[in-house]
Parts: C-alpha cells; sequence; structure tokens
C-alpha cells in the first residue's frame, strides 16, 4: 500500500485542490479548528454573560 499524495488526498476528501499541506489545515469540531485556545474562548463567554447579567440587575435596580 502507498501513501496518497497531496492531489489524491483533496479528491478523496472532496476538497479538490483546496486540502492545505501541513498542519494548517484539519478538521473543525462545530467550528472550532484551534481547539487548544476553546478554555479561554468559554470563560470569556461566561464572564461576558455575568458581565452583561450584572448590569441589567443593576439597571432595574436602580429603576424601582
Amino acid at each position: 500500500m502507498r501513501e496518497l499524495t497531496m492531489s489524491e488526498i483533496g479528491f478523496v476528501s472532496g476538497a479538490g485542490d483546496d486540502c492545505p499541506a501541513g498542519d494548517s489545515g484539519g478538521n473543525n469540531y462545530g467550528g472550532v479548528t484551534d481547539t487548544g485556545s476553546i478554555g479561554g474562548d468559554l470563560i470569556k463567554a461566561y464572564e461576558g454573560l455575568v458581565a452583561a447579567t450584572s448590569h441589567i440587575i443593576e439597571r432595574v435596580a436602580n429603576a424601582l
């Protein structure tokens, strides 16, 4: 059995000639290709939601 060339990999995967070489291409998980930074992104999203909720609670409390 032989290894596939980059052009053959593109045909097999359905990417045509758009299959990049090296580590720049690959799988994505729900649109996330850099899985090493997902933890930090989730923390930032959570902190943003907490800040928005706190702001809303403060606005409602001041209105009363």
